[in-house]
């Protein structure tokens, strides 16, 4: 072997490295390589050495040791500017290893092939995760480089000389996030019952760069979990429009989540993350025509979700009713709705396969945290599933709603778990009439959703996220001729709101759970 540049090349994903390796023996360097890297670049004509008759050690225990050997670390480790090091490494007849290519072993992907725990614990990469260790901390003398897309960026790097400290640093980083990754995978797979840890890495990998962040001047990239599964946000397509922006994917999120609450045919039109139409029909035409009709004004500029395929009586709709709007996301689209609506250069189209397969709870119970971020740190808590069975709900006054009543009180109270707090819900027929979300207090709230409700809330019902502290939601929904009124209970006051309910032929049923959304 020369004393020219040294290379070691150790794949497990191989795309990429026959052109890197002829590029590198172009430029003079000599290529060590293991196992099946080596068979790779070996049958494609690249001039490389075996680790094994580097090292003088043959691989064993079926691979698990290639390349723990003082021959390979010491060549990874040894500061070029340390006279000592340099030294030690002559003494034993070792050359320095100047380029470290390495990628690891599946884990993530063969947790998603269901294997058996041996077949998982053989995929936890020991010797390719100590290269990129070892390269990386040595950055200033050993270039790292663990992702293919980095390739070029190398080999150009490479062709101008020496690579600066800039682009060795930044690969240095690149290789341990990738380590922090993949160790933070390994660690969830191993101990998934600890939810809270004292420690904790979010395994998160970039899915999109986004148009921009809250505002145009702030910029944003969406991340995704391991083990993605179809309800995820990150199995949509945008197939037109505009790239997405930060607002877009919470509003989706927001729309999706409400939906994965409905078996039947929805529509369901958020704005500002609330809720401003949601409707429940036959066909998924009369579900989204009625959460237009929820409220038109609020819709424009917003984002609909549909858990049916769109065909031309939707699109049909949104031109009839010129409606502007930034998100149009289902299941699936025809064809022809997809030609019609292309004529719409700033609708974003996305189809979400999984819109037509979530269920009750679904959408929140894909992942077993959910975060925010707050200044120096980061808030976590388990998912608002599992609401309470209408069955184990409480009449609490003298009256007791209608069947149809029962039927649009849980649907209300549905739509409430998925507003803003202080959340108010007028709704009847399976479809909201009137959304109070956000609001400094809770009949604050109710007023606004009453007044958009205007003369349909007779006879409606009225969900309420938290508790009446006081009698005014229950005096203002009198008012207004509302029939059935849902809400936690638990208030020390829940006489007097119970007192109004009875006076004035109203309903008033406890569900012994809030739903506050901050």
């Amino acid at each position: 072997m020369t004393k020219d540049r040294v290379a070691l090349i150790s794949c497990w994903d191989k795309s990429g490295i026959i052109p890197l390796a002829e590029s590198l023996i172009d430029q003079g360097w000599t290529i060590i390589s293991t196992g099946g890297t080596a068979s790779t670049l070996s049958e494609s004509g690249v001039s490389v050495t075996d680790v094994s008759d580097y090292t003088g050690h043959p691989s064993f225990l079926d691979g698990r040791v290639k390349t723990l050997h003082p021959a390979i670390f010491g060549g990874i480790l040894a500061r070029r500017h340390c006279p000592e090091d340099m030294e030690a490494l002559g003494e034993f007849g070792y050359l320095p290893i100047d380029l470290v290519v390495v990628n690891l072993y599946p884990f993530e992907a063969t947790l998603a092939s269901s294997p058996s725990e041996a077949e998982i614990l053989e995929k936890i990469d020991v010797g390719g995760a100590t290269l990129l260790r070892a390269a990386a901390k040595n950055f200033p003398s050993v270039m790292v480089c663990c992702d293919p897309s980095d390739y070029p960026g190398l080999l150009k790097a490479l062709n101008l000389g020496d690579v600066d400290a800039v682009f060795r640093r930044r690969l240095a980083g690149s290789a341990f996030r990738h380590l922090s990754r993949y160790d933070a995978l390994i660690a969830d797979y191993l101990d998934p019952t600890t939810q809270y840890p004292d420690e904790l890495t979010l395994p998160l990998k970039k899915k999109w760069s986004l148009r921009y962040g809250e505002n145009p001047h702030q910029s944003a990239a969406f991340y995704s979990y391991p083990g993605n599964t179809s309800v995820d946000l990150s199995a949509m397509e945008l197939l037109m429009g505009p790239e997405l922006s930060f607002n877009n994917i919470v509003d989706i999120d927001a729309a999706v989540g409400l939906l994965s609450e409905f078996d039947e045919p929805g529509a369901c039109a958020v704005k500002h993350t609330n809720p401003c139409g949601v409707s429940l029909g036959d066909d998924i035409a009369s579900a989204f025509s009625a959460a237009y009709e929820s409220d038109p004004v609020s819709i424009f500029g917003g984002v609909v979700a549909l858990n049916r395929p769109v065909d031309m009586d939707v699109v049909s709709f949104i031109v009839d009713k010129k409606l502007f709007l930034e998100v149009l996301i289902a299941p699936s689209f025809s064809e022809d709705a997809l030609t019609r609506l292309a004529r719409r250069k700033k609708l974003r189209v996305i189809a979400h396969p999984g819109l037509k397969e979530i269920r009750r709870g679904d959408h929140d119970s894909s992942a077993r945290r959910l975060g925010r971020f707050v200044s120096g740190g980061v808030l976590l808590n388990s998912p608002d599933v599992g609401a309470v069975s209408v069955t184990d709900w409480t009449v609490a006054g003298q009256y007791a709603p209608t069947d149809a009543q029962w039927r649009d009180a849980e649907f209300a109270w549905l739509v409430a778990k998925h507003t803003k707090s202080n959340a108010i819900v007028i709704a009847r027929d399976q479809r909201t009439l009137g959304v109070g979300a956000g609001q400094m207090n809770r009949v604050g709230s109710a007023q606004l959703a009453l007044d958009n409700a205007g003369d349909a809330a007779e006879g409606a019902v009225l969900a309420s996220d938290g508790f009446l502290p006081f009698d005014d939601v229950a005096q203002a929904a009198s008012r207004a001729g509302i029939g059935v009124i849902v809400q936690p209970g638990g208030s020390l006051r829940d006489e007097d709101s119970i007192k109004v309910a009875d006076a004035t032929g109203m309903a008033m049923l406890f569900t012994g759970r809030r739903h506050f959304r901050h």
